[in-house]
C-alpha cells in the first residue's frame, strides 16, 4: 500500500474518532475564553426581596431563619446559616443563598443553575475527572498532532504542502508567535 493512501486512511479514521472530543473541547474552549464576560459553568440569578416588619435583629438566628423561609415561601432544605452581625444573616440552601440585611430590610436571593452542555464540557476539558480521563485527553492531544501532521500531506501538487499549502502552514505558525511577542 502506498504511504499517501495509508496516511489518508489513518487520517480519516482518527478524524472520525476525534470528532466528538473535538466538539466538546471546542465548546468548552469558547466558553472558557470568555470567562471574564460570563460564568461558563453556571447561570446565577439574583432577586431582591423586602423583609417584612415582623422580623428584626432581636430574634435568635434560628427564629430569623424560620421567619425568612416562611415569609419568602422557601421550602428547600437548609444546609446551614451564618449570622455575620446582629443585622445580617446568610442562609444556604442546595442551589441558592438568601442574604438578608435586617437593618435595610433587604434580602437578596441568589440562585445557581448549571449551564447544560457547557458545564459538562468544561468538566472534561479542564480534566476534573482525572484518572482514566487524563489518558483519554492525552490520546486526543496525540491524535490532534497526528491529524495536523498527516493533514499537510493529504493533497499533492500546487494545492498541497509544496504549493500554496506551505504559506497556510507558515501563517498558522506565525499567528501564535506574533501573539506571544505581543502579550508574553
Amino acid at each position: 500500500m502506498k504511504i499517501r493512501k495509508l496516511i489518508r486512511l489513518l487520517h480519516r479514521d482518527v478524524g472520525y474518532v476525534a470528532f466528538g472530543l473535538t466538539i466538546i473541547y471546542s465548546i468548552s474552549g469558547i466558553a472558557v475564553n470568555h470567562v471574564n464576560d460570563w460564568n461558563p459553568n453556571y447561570i446565577i440569578g439574583k432577586d431582591t426581596l423586602i423583609v417584612s416588619s415582623g422580623i428584626d435583629s432581636t430574634l435568635t438566628s434560628e427564629q430569623i431563619v424560620e421567619h425568612l423561609t416562611e415569609s419568602f415561601s422557601i421550602t428547600d432544605s437548609i444546609k446551614s446559616f451564618f449570622r455575620s452581625s446582629p443585622t445580617t444573616i446568610d442562609i444556604f440552601f442546595d442551589k441558592k443563598t438568601l442574604s438578608t440585611n435586617l437593618k435595610t430590610r433587604i434580602a437578596v436571593i441568589e440562585t445557581v443553575e448549571s449551564r447544560t452542555v457547557f458545564h459538562e464540557s468544561n468538566f472534561l476539558h479542564l480534566n476534573h475527572p482525572k484518572k482514566l480521563w487524563t489518558w483519554i485527553a492525552d490520546l486526543f492531544a496525540v491524535a490532534l498532532i497526528f491529524l495536523a501532521i498527516t493533514g499537510i500531506f493529504m493533497i499533492k501538487g500546487k494545492k498541497g504542502i509544496s504549493g500554496r499549502g506551505k504559506w497556510f502552514i507558515l501563517i498558522g505558525i506565525l499567528i501564535p508567535i506574533v501573539f506571544l511577542l505581543l502579550y508574553f
